[in-house]
């Protein structure tokens, strides 16, 4: 009997994943959230005979948020409430419920974070301190200016193909998260150090091996994220950056240091490739001087 309770409930969880993959095209990382989030909640349901997904009530939630963050972390009960929020509102059109057991909870309120961020002199040394003179140097050099330039997550960098960068354009195009696409300027400095790099470093690199990847490593695959978080750590070193850097801080930088230059919250929000403008609107705390040019002009090294 347990089984076949166990088994409803994870048909409509699946049924509900698929939903959010068709409507909204979420990452396989987001959608595993979603369906994590609520395998807990089914777990906790299974307690008692008397609970299944669609008897729920408030009652019920409000008592789950309880015994699930008894230190009452907003962050966590403001995910987990989203969650089982989208979940209660697609049974609710789906006609599997006839009310929504989440309506009138209140999410917890969570104080703003600002982004930490690098001022323009130690992005400068932090992009100077590779070695170019030697392949892998420049490959690095490359590496951290496009990140900068264009204000990439670093997943989005390693996994760029050749067959995504028009240099005569100056243009890369770029896949994010839900697998949505961007074109993104790079920047005369960026693609300076990209057909350099190009032009020798990468084939030395390959040593005859073959690979669709821009960064590549000797081993003829890209380069991975934790690879390049290192390299990072080790460049702010050399660069003598005293807190603590990842490769998330450049893409914070552009934001920052873009809006300083007067670009417009729009244009930031395309850029960064946020789905939200509320995402990109945290930013705006450094907005100081106000120009009238266009991306080649705000950034500073455009």
């Amino acid at each position: 009997m347990a089984e076949k309770k166990d088994k409803k409930k994870n048909e409509i969880i699946d049924e509900f994943i698929d939903h959010l993959w068709l409507e909204d095209g979420l990452s396989k990382n987001t959608l595993n959230s979603y369906r994590f989030d609520l395998y807990n909640f089914t777990n906790w349901l299974n307690k008692t005979d008397a609970l299944n997904l669609e008897s729920v009530t408030r009652s019920d939630i409000q008592h789950y948020l309880s015994f699930k963050f008894p230190s009452s972390k907003a962050r966590s009960i403001s995910r987990m409430l989203s969650t089982l929020r989208r979940f209660y509102r697609f049974l609710y059109r789906e006609k599997k419920i006839t009310d929504d057991p989440t309506l009138q909870i209140q999410k917890p309120k969570i104080p703003k974070s600002l982004p930490k961020s690098l001022s323009e002199d130690e992005v400068e040394n932090l992009l100077d301190a590779p070695d170019i003179n030697i392949d892998i140097g420049l490959r690095d050099k490359a590496m951290l200016e496009l990140l900068y330039a264009c204000g990439l997550r670093v997943t989005e960098l390693v996994n760029i193909q050749l067959t995504e960068l028009n240099l005569n354009d100056g243009i890369v195009r770029v896949t994010g998260k839900g697998d949505k696409t961007r074109l993104v300027p790079m920047g005369e400095e960026a693609m300076d150090y990209i057909q350099r790099y190009l032009s020798s470093a990468r084939e030395n690199i390959l040593k005859n091996k073959k690979s669709k990847y821009l960064f590549v490593t000797h081993h003829g695959q890209s380069m991975t994220r934790q690879t390049f978080w290192h390299s990072i750590k080790k460049y702010s070193i050399i660069a003598n950056i005293k807190q603590s850097i990842s490769p998330h801080i450049l893409r914070h930088a552009f934001a920052t240091h873009l809006i300083n230059h007067g670009a417009d919250l729009r244009v930031v929000q395309m850029l960064l490739g946020h789905s939200d403008i509320s995402t990109t609107q945290i930013y705006t705390h450094v907005a100081r001087e106000r120009l009238k040019t266009i991306h080649k002009s705000h950034h500073p090294r455009g």
